[in-house]
């Protein structure tokens, strides 16, 4: 499964009514993007998405300066209520939510890496407030279910 992660490549949306964005630069990086891709273009309950169209401005803590956030997934669907909802989606894998039992400088990298994630969805989660959009990150575990 964990080389599966790094497939990459162009994704040719079905329903291009759908995508938010340019068509031609549709692109994945792993097996999961391509997962939640053809989920989101072919789901009759999602009525817009566009990967990684939007950019968040977020403060890196290890240099202190102002980064870019791209965002992997804007989408707007129906809900089981029928409710229309504004979401972001950022699909991670579920060990880089916390910090496991690494020693060494594979803790301190996984530290850095998590310190930069947190960052981002800080940012992200105030961005989404001013607008009225949700937030949520996206593991491999609720992909696929």
């Amino acid at each position: 499964m964990a080389n599966q992660r790094f497939m990459q490549g162009k994704y040719i949306v079905k329903n291009p009514d759908k995508y938010m964005g340019d068509l031609t630069k549709v692109t994945f990086r792993s097996s999961w993007e391509l997962d939640m891709h053809k989920f989101l273009d072919m789901n009759p309950n999602v009525k817009r998405w566009g990967s990684e169209i939007v950019v968040i401005p977020y403060i890196k803590p290890t240099d202190g300066r102002v980064h870019k956030y791209y965002v992997d997934y804007y989408v707007e669907y129906v809900n089981t209520k029928g409710v229309l909802i504004k979401e972001l989606i950022e699909l991670k894998p579920k060990s880089q939510l916390s910090l496991t039992k690494s020693k060494g400088k594979n803790k301190l990298y996984e530290q850095l890496q998590l310190a930069v994630n947190m960052s981002k969805w800080e940012a992200a989660k105030a961005w989404c407030l001013r607008r009225g959009i949700e937030f949520r990150i996206v593991t491999e575990k609720s992909l696929h279910t």
